[in-house]
C-alpha cells in the first residue's frame, strides 16, 4: 500500500508569515520521503469544520503549479476539484499545464462539489445536486476529448465547445489519470466505472469500504469495465505517528479489500515533522502490506 499526504489545514502557528514556507517544506519532505501523492483541497473558503471562511485557504491549482516547481517525483492533485468551479475546457487546459510543467505528474481529481457557502460568498452559481452531476459527467467527457486526437466541437446539455484544441498536449499518455472522489452509490461510483482511472472513498470502516467496492464492481459489470483497472484509494482520519502498529493493522484490512493508496492529513501544528515521521517510520512498513 502507498501513502498520499493531504494538506488541508493552513491554520498553523504563525501562518500569517510562515504559511508558504511550511507548505513548501511539507511537500518537499513528502516528495523526498517517498509519498506517492500530494494533494490540497479545491476550496475558496476553508471548510467550516476547520474554522470556515475566517481561516486561510489557497486556490488549488495555483498552489499545485507552485509545488510542481518545488518537487520532483510526487504526483500532484486536488482532492478534489468541484465541477462547478471552472468551465470544463479551461479545467482541462489547467490540468494539462500542470502536467507539462511537472513533467507528467498531474492527476485530475474531481467531484460534484458540495460547499454552497463559498459559492454564495463569491457569487458562483451552485446548481441542484442532479444538475451538478450532469455537469460533472459532461466535464469528464470534455476533458477526455481534449486529451484525445479529437479537437472538434463538443455539444452537451450544459456545455458547448466550438473546438477542443489542447496544445501542448499532456506529457502523460494517453492522458493524465482521472480520480473521482466520493462514495455515492447511484451516481458517483457509476461515473468512476465509466470514466475514471481511480476512486477515492472515505475510509469509515472496512465494512463500509467493502460495500462501496462491491457497488463499484456492480457498475463495472453493467458497463463492461474491467474492475481491476480502477485504482482504489481512500482518505483516512487515522494518525499513524501516534499509533503505528494500530494503523498498520487497520491498513492490512483495507489492503485485503483492494485499497492501494491511503491519503492522510497531518493532524498536528507541525505538518513537516509529522510528514517526516510518516515517511521515515510508517511508509516502509506500509509498502510491505
Amino acid at each position: 500500500m502507498r501513502i498520499g499526504i493531504h494538506y488541508a489545514n493552513f491554520t498553523h502557528p504563525g501562518w500569517e508569515t510562515r504559511l508558504a514556507d511550511r507548505l513548501t517544506e511539507t511537500a518537499k519532505v513528502a516528495d523526498q520521503g517517498g509519498a506517492s501523492l500530494f494533494t490540497v483541497m479545491d476550496h475558496w473558503f476553508q471548510m467550516e469544520d476547520l474554522g470556515g471562511p475566517p481561516e486561510p485557504m489557497l486556490e488549488g491549482y495555483t498552489t499545485l503549479g507552485y509545488l510542481a516547481g518545488q518537487t520532483e517525483r510526487v504526483r500532484l492533485s486536488l482532492l478534489v476539484t468541484g465541477t462547478t468551479y471552472r468551465y470544463p475546457g479551461l479545467l482541462a487546459k489547467i490540468v494539462t499545464t500542470l502536467d507539462v510543467l511537472s513533467k507528467g505528474r498531474a492527476t485530475l481529481g474531481i467531484g460534484a462539489a458540495w460547499y454552497d457557502r463559498e459559492h454564495a460568498g463569491l457569487g458562483v452559481p451552485f446548481p441542484s445536486t442532479s444538475e451538478r452531476f450532469e455537469r460533472l459527467e459532461e466535464t469528464l467527457q470534455i476533458c477526455q476529448q481534449m486529451w484525445s486526437d479529437d479537437d472538434g466541437p463538443y455539444q452537451g446539455r450544459h456545455y458547448q465547445l466550438a473546438e477542443t484544441a489542447c496544445v501542448p498536449p499532456p506529457v502523460q499518455r494517453p492522458r493524465p489519470p482521472i480520480l473521482i472522489g466520493g462514495s455515492g452509490e447511484r451516481k458517483t461510483l457509476r461515473l468512476v466505472a465509466q470514466y475514471a482511472d481511480a476512486c477515492n472513498l472515505f475510509g469509515q470502516s472496512p465494512d463500509i469500504v467493502r460495500h462501496k467496492l462491491e457497488v463499484l464492481r456492480g457498475h463495472c459489470d453493467a458497463l463492461g469495465r474491467d474492475y481491476d483497472t480502477i485504482e482504489k484509494t481512500m482518505i483516512a482520519m487515522a494518525d499513524p505517528v501516534a499509533d503505528p502498529d494500530g494503523f498498520l493493522a487497520s491498513m492490512e484490512e483495507y489492503a485485503a479489500l483492494g485499497i492501494e493508496l491511503v491519503t492522510l492529513m497531518p493532524p498536528t501544528d507541525d505538518p513537516v515533522g509529522w510528514t517526516t515521521a510518516v515517511c521515515e517510520d510508517v511508509l516502509p512498513r506500509l509498502a510491505e502490506i
